[in-house]
């Protein structure tokens, strides 16, 4: 009976020891955003912000679709759905963000992808980057990146200074196809930045491998329901309440226990340090033979005729055949007769891709290449060489959801984070 009751004991004990852990300092952050793109997943998250505001100390929220249409206009939206909200909200949390302060540090920065540099002209983000980044403070300015890194490229490189004063967390993938160019000059020129380049474990949070009252398709009508003015609008975009919000992971990481240790366990995932990203660089058309890895950033490197035109400029397009459909990517000119294309695979795969320019006597361009499984993968001379403090997904196979590298140690605490926030939504009737 003795040890009945301690193996009862024991098991409660750890369950208490593996929940959320209480963050050492209310984290200071900074969001940057593409919500009001393509992907209402930033909505979606957006409204996770707003409800669990009182856990940090918002400095920006920042505009900054490198693709679609975000804007700032939806940001200031969905602070005026949660202004509504607020008084039912206030009689059960304290310390929840006020939405005129909120809109007062609500900013546009970059619509559209940088050029092949990097980085083109400051803005009203960028600025505000670096201005919450100087700011005298003992705790780092965490910037938590859910879509392009165009304005904290730019930032970077009007201030480099500010890399000691700040902490990145980004959800990359697909994020990293539409911002290569950015992500390349902050890997090359900015090597030592704190930085989680969560690829793949935020795809653990829209996974629907947990119980069916919780999963994607029925968490909304089983728990949100329509809560409030939030609730509503939850529901009010192409995926009808279908539960996505693949960049709150970042929220969740600043949210239980310390977020200096990317390698401990955390509703937002665990992470292991990388001290290398694959740059793979073709002079030449890829076939069947070639293999990438995920995630890679690909340099296509092409001759063609020595033009008269600003270096940089756009003037090459490829097409890639992939299973999402049809994808179109900015090529540049280099000078001299020199072409480039940066691209980043985003899952495994085979691809093609056609390479065409109105330049005349640019020779189109065609190929094919398969993407394998595994970040950062087998290291090559050309990859990027990185400092001490970059961080990103779990390669263990164990760890893997379906395809999605890392998956589990977000999918682990979902049922957890979900029922936390069931409690809020009630809040909204």
């Amino acid at each position: 009976m003795n040890k009945l009751i301690f193996t009862i004991l024991f098991c409660a004990i750890s369950k208490i020891l593996l929940a959320q852990q209480p963050v050492p300092v209310k984290p200071r952050i900074l969001v940057s955003t593409d919500i009001g793109g393509t992907d209402p997943d930033d909505n979606q998250s957006m409204i996770h912000l707003l409800m669990y505001s009182e856990k940090f100390d918002i400095e920006g929220l920042v505009s900054s679709p490198s693709y679609g249409e975000g804007n700032k206009k939806e940001i200031l939206r969905t602070i005026d759905l949660y202004e509504k909200d607020l008084p039912k909200l206030q009689k059960h949390v304290q310390g929840l963000a006020l939405p005129k302060y909120l809109r007062s540090v609500t900013k546009q920065g970059k619509k559209g992808a940088a050029p092949y540099d990097g980085f083109s002209t400051s803005t009203e983000g960028s600025d505000w980057i670096i201005k919450c980044a100087l700011k005298k403070s003992k705790q780092p300015l965490w910037i938590l990146v859910w879509g392009g890194l165009e304005d904290l490229a730019q930032a970077l490189h009007d201030k480099p200074e500010i890399q000691k004063n700040i902490k990145v967390f980004w959800i990359g993938g697909p994020n990293k196809k539409w911002s290569a160019n950015s992500y390349a000059y902050i890997v090359e020129n900015f090597p030592n930045l704190w930085f989680i380049e969560s690829n793949s474990s935020y795809y653990g949070f829209f996974s629907d491998n947990v119980a069916e009252n919780l999963n994607g398709k029925n968490y909304y009508k089983n728990y949100i329901n329509e809560a409030g003015f939030l609730g509503k609008d939850y529901k009010d975009n192409r995926y009808e309440g279908r539960l996505k919000m693949g960049d709150t992971p970042s929220l969740l990481y600043m949210m239980d226990g310390d977020p200096n240790n990317p390698m401990k366990e955390s509703w937002g995932g665990s992470y292991i340090k990388m001290n290398y990203s694959s740059k793979i660089v073709f002079e030449r058309n890829t076939s069947i033979k070639d293999t990438v890895p995920v995630f890679s950033i690909m340099e296509f490197h092409f001759k063609g005729p020595v033009v008269a035109i600003p270096k940089d400029s756009v003037c090459i397009t490829m097409t890639v055949q992939a299973e999402i459909g049809e994808q179109k990517w900015d090529g540049f000119y280099l000078g001299s007769g020199n072409y480039v294309v940066r691209y980043s695979p985003k899952r495994t795969e085979k691809l093609t891709y056609k390479v065409t320019s109105s330049i005349p006597g640019f020779k189109d361009q065609t190929g094919t290449f398969w993407v394998n499984n595994l970040w950062p993968g087998k290291n090559n001379t050309t990859d990027y060489v990185l400092g001490k403090n970059w961080y990103t997904d779990r390669p263990n196979p164990e760890l893997y959801d379906d395809i999605w590298q890392g998956g589990k140690t977000v999918l682990k605490w979902r049922s957890d984070v979900l029922l936390d926030w069931a409690k809020r939504w009630d809040w909204l009737r």
